[in-house]
C-alpha cells in the first residue's frame, strides 16, 4: 500500500449562535491552514437543513478554495446524489476537474439528512435506489458515454457530456459508506473508493471490515477491482500538548455537536441517556482526545482493526475554539503524520550512525584540532627566530 494519507471531512458544524457567515470564512481558512501543513485531502459536506451544516453546495465552496489552495485535493463529500439531475451533477464536477488541474474528487452519497429528502418531496426509503440510478449515470457520463436512461426522478436522452474528465482515464470518485452496506455494494460494481463514515468503535470497525469484503465482492462479480488504497476511514479525534489540554479544549464545543446529533441528525453519536459525551466517546474507542501519541496508538488500532486503509480523515467538528482547531492540526502534521509516513527515517539512520561512530568522528575531529593547533604554533615559533635573526 501508498504511504497513509492525511486529511478532513468538513461537513462543517456550526452552532447556532454565531455568525454563518464569519463562520464560513473560518471553514476557508482551516483547509488553508491544512494546505501549508502539506495534508491530502479535504472533502466538503452537502447539506440544506437543520441549521448546523452549512454548506449547501461542496463544489461551489471547492472552485473558492482552488484558487486559495496549492497543493490539498478536495472532494465532495458527498454530493448528495437524489437531490440532482446527473447529467448537470456530472457536467459541474468536469468543469471543476479542469479548474482544478485534477485536485478535484467526486464523492458521492444518498444524503445523510432525512430533513434533507423531505423537505425536497423524497422519500427516504427511495433515497439509496435514486444514488444508484444516478450513479450508473454518471459514472457512464463521465467515461465519455452516451446515455439514454429514463427512471421515475429523471431521463437522459442521448445525453453525451461536452468535455471530458481533465483527469484521466475519470477523476477520482468514492461513496460514502456508513450504517448500511448500499455504498459498499455502489463502490465495488463500479470500482470506485470507498468512505466510511460510521465510527471508530470495534463494532463499528468490524461492520467497516466486513463492508470492504462485500465492496471487494461486489467488485469481483462486476469485473471491477478495487484498492484499499481509496478506503478513506473517518474518525474523531482532537490533541493537545497533553492529555490534559486536550480534555479541557473539548469543553467549547463537544457538547453541543453532541447534541445536534441527538436532536437533528439521522443517528445520534452519544446517546441521549449519557451526559457524559467525553467520557463515552473516549471509552468506546470513538475518538481519541489526548496527545499525539494517543492519536498514534487511535489509528494503528484502526489500521489493525479494519485490516488496512488508504487515508485517514478526521471529521472536522469544532469541538475546540478556532486557535486550539488550528494547534491540533498542526500537532498532527507534525508529530503523527511523520510517524506513520517515514518522513523521519533517514534523519534517525543518520543520527543513530553518527551517535554509534562519535568516538571515531570525535577523536578525529580532536586530533584535527591539536594537529592545527602545532602547526600554528611551529608556524609562530618559526616566525619569532626569523625575527631573532634579523
Amino acid at each position: 500500500m501508498k504511504e497513509l494519507g492525511f486529511g478532513i471531512f468538513l461537513a462543517p458544524f456550526h452552532t447556532l449562535d454565531e455568525d454563518p457567515t464569519a463562520a464560513l470564512d473560518r471553514d476557508m481558512a482551516l483547509v488553508q491552514h491544512l494546505d501549508r501543513l502539506g495534508y491530502d485531502e479535504a472533502w466538503i459536506g452537502e447539506h440544506h437543513s437543520g441549521g448546523y451544516e452549512i454548506i449547501a453546495s461542496p463544489d461551489l465552496f471547492i472552485a473558492a478554495l482552488a484558487e486559495r489552495t496549492k497543493h490539498i485535493r478536495l472532494g465532495t463529500g458527498v454530493s448528495s446524489l437524489p437531490y440532482h439531475h446527473p447529467f448537470t451533477n456530472a457536467g459541474r464536477m468536469v468543469q471543476l476537474d479542469h479548474m482544478t488541474k485534477g485536485r478535484v474528487m467526486f464523492g458521492v452519497g444518498p444524503g445523510a439528512l432525512v430533513g434533507d429528502a423531505f423537505r425536497m418531496g423524497i422519500d427516504p426509503a427511495n433515497q439509496r435506489r435514486m444514488m444508484n440510478e444516478a450513479l450508473d449515470a454518471i459514472v457512464a457520463l463521465l467515461d465519455g458515454e452516451q446515455v439514454t436512461m429514463k427512471t421515475d426522478w429523471f431521463e437522459l436522452r442521448e445525453a453525451q457530456l461536452q468535455l471530458p474528465c481533465y483527469t484521466r482515464p475519470r477523476m477520482e470518485m468514492a461513496v460514502a459508506c456508513a450504517r448500511s452496506p448500499s455504498g459498499a455494494l455502489a463502490s465495488g460494481r463500479h470500482g470506485l473508493g470507498m468512505l466510511s463514515i460510521g465510527g471508530t468503535s470495534d463494532e463499528a470497525l468490524a461492520a467497516h471490515a466486513n463492508n470492504w469484503r462485500m465492496c471487494e465482492e461486489a467488485a469481483a462479480a462486476a469485473g471491477q477491482t478495487v484498492s484499499r488504497d481509496k478506503w478513506r476511514v473517518v474518525t474523531l479525534a482532537h490533541v493537545a500538548r497533553s492529555k490534559e489540554q486536550a480534555k479541557e479544549n473539548v469543553k467549547h464545543g463537544l457538547d453541543g455537536w453532541a447534541q445536534y446529533f441527538r436532536e437533528i441528525a439521522t443517528f445520534p453519536i452519544v446517546p441521549p441517556e449519557i451526559d457524559d459525551a467525553y467520557g463515552y466517546l473516549t471509552d468506546n474507542s470513538m475518538a481519541v482526545i489526548g496527545d499525539p501519541d494517543d492519536a498514534i496508538r487511535h489509528i494503528e488500532k484502526l489500521l489493525k482493526g479494519s485490516g488496512g486503509f488508504g487515508t485517514y480523515l478526521e471529521l472536522a467538528h469544532n469541538w475546540a475554539d478556532f486557535d486550539a482547531t488550528l494547534e491540533h492540526y498542526e500537532l498532527m502534521a507534525r508529530y503523527v503524520v511523520p510517524y506513520f509516513n517515514g518522513k523521519n527515517r533517514l534523519r534517525q539512520i543518520s543520527y543513530d550512525y553518527s551517535h554509534e561512530n562519535r568516538e571515531v568522528f570525535v577523536g578525529q575531529a580532536q586530533a584535527a584540532v591539536a594537529s592545527e593547533i602545532e602547526r600554528q604554533e611551529a608556524k609562530e615559533a618559526g616566525r619569532k627566530a626569523q625575527a631573532g635573526d634579523d
